[in-house]
Parts: C-alpha cells; sequence; structure tokens
C-alpha cells in the first residue's frame, strides 16, 4: 500500500520548520554549485546539519522552500516508505509549489532502491543530496550505479576548531598569547580528548553513557544485523583488541589467533571480512603501511577509532592511545583518510602524508629520557633523508625544537 501524499506533505512543512530554527555550527565544507552528493559518516557524526547549512546557503542565493525538497526518512511517519513512493514524493511538492525543486534525502539507506531513484534524478538535472550511515552507500553496486554523477563526501566528527565554534569559543587573533583565552581552550580540550567530538554528544551530561547507547547501534545495527553476523562474541572481541592496539600494526592472522585463544573459532577470511564490517559502518579507519609490500597493506594495517570518544569506552590507561588517534582522525579528516599512512621500515614513524611532504610522530610527553630516544631518532634520520619535508613530533602539551625537528602541542596543531 502506497503511503498518502497528505503524510508526505505533513513530513514537508514540518521539516522545513525545523531546519528554520535549527542552531548550525557551519564546518568548512565547499559544496559544488552543480555537484550532487552523497555524504556518509559514521552515525551522529552531524551529516543531516551538513544538509541544513547546505539549505542555508541556498537560501542565502535567493532559493525559497518553493524551490527545495527536504525529507528525512527517519521521520516515523514514513516507516511504510516503499520504492515505489518516491515518486509521490516529488508529485507532493510539485502540487504543494508548482516548481522543479533541489532535493535533500536524509538517512535514505533502508528504502529500497534508493539509488536507482537518486541516479533518474541526477538524469532528469535535478540537483540531488544524500545521507546515510549504512555501509551500503559506499558498496561497489551503488557506486557503479550512481555512475560518477554524485560526489562522496565523507562526514568526520567535529574538528577541535569546529568543536570549539560549538563552545561558542572564538580563536581571535594572537589568542594563544591571552592567558584567560588559552586557559579555556586547553580546558576544551581535556573534553573533547577523552569524550570526542560527535557533535550530538556536546549537550549531554553523562557523555560516556550516551557514547556507549550510540556504540551499541554501531555494534548491533551497523556491523552486525546489516551483515547478518551470527559469531557476534568473536566481532566483540576484535574490535576490543583493536582498541587496545591502536598505535600498533595489526596482522589479521593475530587478530584471529587472539579470538581463538578466547576459545571462539575463526577463520582468517572471517577474520578479514569482520575487520572490514568495522571498517565500512565508520567505527574504525584503517591505515596501511607506505613503503610496504602489497601482502603487507593488505594483510597488516594500523586501526583507529573514528572518534576519541567511542575508543576511550575501551581503554583504562588511554592517554597515549588517545592522542595518537586524535592525530590519525584529524589527518584523516585534513586530508583524506587514502592519503594517510605509516611508515614501518627499519624504525616506526606514526604517519606519512606523501602528497603534503609530510611526517609526524606523537608522544604523549618526551621528559622521559627512554621515550625521547625511541621518538626523536627516527624522525631526525627521516628529515635529514627529506630536506623539503615538514617533520613534526606531537605532543600534548609540551614545545621545542630538537635538530630541525619542531616538536608542538597538540592544541596549538589542531588550532592551526
Amino acid at each position: 500500500m502506497s503511503i498518502s501524499k497528505d503524510i508526505i506533505k505533513q513530513c514537508l512543512i514540518s521539516k522545513q520548520r525545523e531546519v528554520d530554527e535549527a542552531i548550525i555550527v557551519d564546518r568548512p565544507v565547499e559544496f559544488e554549485e552543480n555537484g550532487n552528493y552523497v555524504i556518509v559518516g559514521v552515525r551522529h557524526a552531524g551529516k543531516s546539519y551538513l544538509l541544513y547549512q547546505r539549505v542555508r546557503q541556498l537560501q542565502k542565493a535567493g532559493m525559497g522552500w518553493d524551490e527545495i525538497l527536504f525529507i528525512n526518512f527517519e521521520d516515523e511517519r514514513l516507516a511504510e516508505f516503499q520504492t515505489e513512493d518516491f515518486n509521490s514524493l516529488l508529485e507532493a511538492h510539485l502540487e504543494l509549489y508548482g516548481k522543479k525543486p533541489v532535493v535533500f534525502l536524509d538517512e535514505v539507506q533502508n528504502i529500497p532502491h534508493w539509488d536507482k531513484f537518486v541516479r533518474r534524478l541526477a538524469d532528469a538535472k535535478y540537483r540531488v543530496y544524500v545521507t546515510g550511515s549504512n555501509a551500503k552507500m559506499l558498496s561497489k553496486e551503488v557506486a557503479t550505479t550512481l555512475g560518477g554523477r554524485f560526489i562522496i563526501y565523507d562526514a568526520y566528527p567535529y574538528s577541535f576548531k569546529e568543536y570549539l565554534a560549538a563552545q561558542q569559543v572564538e580563536l581571535k587573533d594572537h589568542w594563544e598569547y591571552d592567558t584567560i583565552l588559552r586557559s579555556e581552550v586547553k580546558r576544551h580540550l581535556n573534553e573533547y580528548f577523552y569524550f570526542g567530538g560527535l557533535p550530538e554528544i556536546l549537550s549531554f551530561k553523562n557523555k560516556r553513557t550516551m557514547l556507549s547507547s550510540l556504540y551499541q547501534k554501531i555494534y548491533l545495527g551497523d556491523i552486525c544485523a546489516r551483515n547478518n553476523i551470527k559469531n557476534d562474541r568473536a566481532l566483540n572481541i576484535l574490535i576490543k583488541k583493536i582498541a587496545e592496539s591502536v598505535k600498533q600494526p595489526l596482522s589479521y592472522n593475530r587478530l584471529k589467533n587472539v579470538i581463538v585463544a578466547t576459545g571462539t573459532s575463526i577463520t582468517v577470511p572471517t577474520t578479514i571480512a569482520y575487520a572490514d564490517y568495522a571498517s565500512d559502518s565508520w567505527l574504525i579507519l584503517p591505515m596501511e603501511n607506505e613503503v610496504g609490500k602489497l601482502t603487507e597493506k593488505e594483510m597488516q594495517k594500523k586501526y583507529y577509532f573514528i572518534d576519541n570518544g567511542l575508543l576511550n569506552l575501551f581503554l583504562m590507561k588511554s592517554e597515549t592511545s588517545l592522542l595518537e588517534n586524535m592525530v590519525a582522525v584529524e589527518l584523516c579528516r585534513r586530508f583524506g583518510k587514502k592519503n594517510v599512512y605509516f611508515l614501518n621500515a627499519e624504525k616506526e614513524i606514526d604517519f606519512i602524508v606523501p602528497e603534503e611532504k609530510l611526517a609526524i610522530q606523537v608522544s604523549y610527553s618526551i621528559k622521559d629520557e627512554a621515550t625521547y630516544n625511541r621518538e626523536i631518532p627516527p624522525l631526525v634520520k627521516y628529515a635529514k633523508a627529506h630536506e623539503d619535508w615538514e617533520c613534526l613530533l606531537i605532543t600534548y602539551d609540551e614545545e621545542d625544537a630538537i635538530e630541525g625537528i619542531r616538536v608542538v602541542s597538540v592544541w596549538k596543531w589542531l588550532t592551526k
């Protein structure tokens, strides 16, 4: 049974009011004027608010709601929405306004064959913006169906600068020399460090409880249910081991052996599949060795969590892992996750961004002599062999210059 157009119209009108009344923290996203977009990312990363931001930009350019169709498919009134109702969606807007709209489809992934519909819209010269949390939004089949007509945009949790803006902290010129403002920034860094930057978490006092609830949704919904995983105990152990091993390369064989050691049977191919599912859901970010052979690149990777708050659910003494995880996510946000590597040659360099000629080592503190001797010499050696590269050592709150290496505090690096 098709959903009625009256219900669709109710959803359209109520969404207009919601978007108009929303308080938005503008994020540094430059949308192509004639581009069609699929925005993907972990749950609660702010994908819907990116659509709100784009609507505001179009409104500022003179466009009204008569030229904008915005629908959220998580609206319970659309629970019975099916593939055949997509035409009714366009008809409902046409009956209300008589104009061809720019189309915004929020959380559309649960409607069968949504990809074919948006491809048809693109073929008909509509401009279309789509969001979704489901890993299938990035599957090869969908990419083939969309036929290169859509730009896929990766939505991350707030950067620290966006987090500060959401907390109404304005970084004026030379702010780092303002004692009061610098103290406020470092206070916010402490919360961002342990609880992450997922926009919807910011307003909650008990952030850990909300993060735990979100993790369960990702684990049970985006990974287990959507991939029909029966051996959820093995998956749970795999994710815990990855969290415990942030900073260290992990082979699939090692992950398999850890799971088997707990009394749970699993094969290497299944281990690979489970790690891929966790990556597809945006829970973790895999990273390859920049100089590794093909088999090593594929079979032994580093893994980071998309958000410090989610990683911190698994850790006890967490500072060193959280700092490196924070830097990893920021690098992926700035340069794209396919462009960031680690270097595991004679001695390890934590992060390499070849296109930017950037090498980064991360250490919570280098006051300890053993830590200093472990972190500094490999980076100094790399810098001497790559004189045109920028080589940094990022700490939590220490600064220095050592043999041409700039040691910078993470709060300064994140706000540059």
